[in-house]
């Protein structure tokens, strides 16, 4: 990490509570943990400037707190700002926005046309590091796309902040949308990872990192990544700010998690990703590591559709 990185902040599930805890525990040091109810991180975010300092000043000011030991196995951490309320939340993101697929240039000054833009699911659909990413049965072909997340909060009157970034993995059938672009929406109706911890900070202009993907005990293919602002055709603030132009994504009280668009990867060099594969991703430019299984789920039976 030779970058200077923001303040991280992460949110995790104790015991019977919801808290907050701020920095990264040094290895066997313990954790000092804030305690939150639902909706009060976000409304650090929105009653703020939201700078770092202010919303670590309204989340701890009065708090109960909890000191936990290194490694304790009752603090289980959550997706950044997830709200209690299924749909309380989306997740989605654009495609097509690294400069490599744009013959290595930038957009001009000047100039916006925006990129493809897809709907993922629920923020509660996304998958924690650790936890499998369930994919339908029989894909045509697999791709992990490790990928910056911006999560903004929407206030009582629909206005978007932004709360931060944290980085994911958007595992989705790419076979299928070559197969036939307008496949895309169901392409992207596999799990996607988001890590819990929450940069407080703008995105970043460089996010390197490298994927291990192994199967059966073995590393089956590796390579490397970049997701920063320095590696994208389209300037992030002009995609922010063509998306939230739309009041769908604007409803008070939401929180959108917005995906940035991934580097080439595994697919593109030949492989293909298999059921019970092991995908890892290492931002080894933040500090960030995490991993999950990628499981094929067998279709349920056919609903029975009365006959007209």
């Amino acid at each position: 990490m030779s970058q200077s990185l923001p303040p991280v902040l992460t949110e995790v599930a104790y015991q019977d509570g919801r808290y907050v805890t701020f920095g990264r525990p040094e290895p066997g040091a313990p954790q000092t943990l804030y305690r939150v109810a639902d909706g009060a991180l976000a409304a650090a975010f929105t009653g703020t400037d939201g700078s770092a300092d202010a919303v670590r000043a309204a989340v701890t000011e009065g708090a109960e707190t909890v000191v936990v030991p290194a490694g304790d196995p009752a603090v289980r951490p959550r997706v950044p700002l997830l709200p209690e309320a299924s749909g309380a939340a989306l997740l989605s993101g654009f495609m097509g926005t690294h400069k490599k697929k744009w013959g290595g240039a930038s957009q001009p000054e000047g100039e916006f046309t925006p990129p493809k833009w897809f709907f993922k699911g629920f923020g509660d659909w996304a998958r924690l590091p650790g936890e499998p990413l369930t994919v339908p049965a029989a894909p045509i072909a697999l791709i992990e796309e490790p990928e910056i997340a911006l999560v903004y909060v929407n206030d009582a009157d629909g206005t978007p902040h932004y709360a931060g970034y944290t980085f994911g993995n958007d595992l989705c059938d790419i076979g299928l949308h070559r197969k036939d672009p307008g496949y895309n929406p169901y392409c992207k109706l596999c799990d996607t990872a988001l890590a819990p911890w929450l940069f407080l900070g703008a995105p970043p202009r460089s996010a390197t990192g490298r994927v291990t993907i192994v199967r059966d005990g073995a590393t089956a293919w590796e390579g490397t990544f970049d997701c920063g602002g320095d590696a994208l055709y389209f300037r992030v603030r002009d995609m922010a700010e063509h998306l939230f132009s739309f009041p769908a994504v604007r409803r008070p009280g939401l929180v959108n998690y917005v995906l940035l668009g991934a580097d080439e990867a595994s697919f593109h060099d030949g492989f293909r990703i298999a059921d019970g594969d092991s995908i890892g991703i290492d931002v080894k430019s933040h500090g960030v590591s995490f991993e999950n299984t990628v499981r094929y789920v067998s279709p349920a039976f056919a609903a029975v559709v009365p006959a007209s």
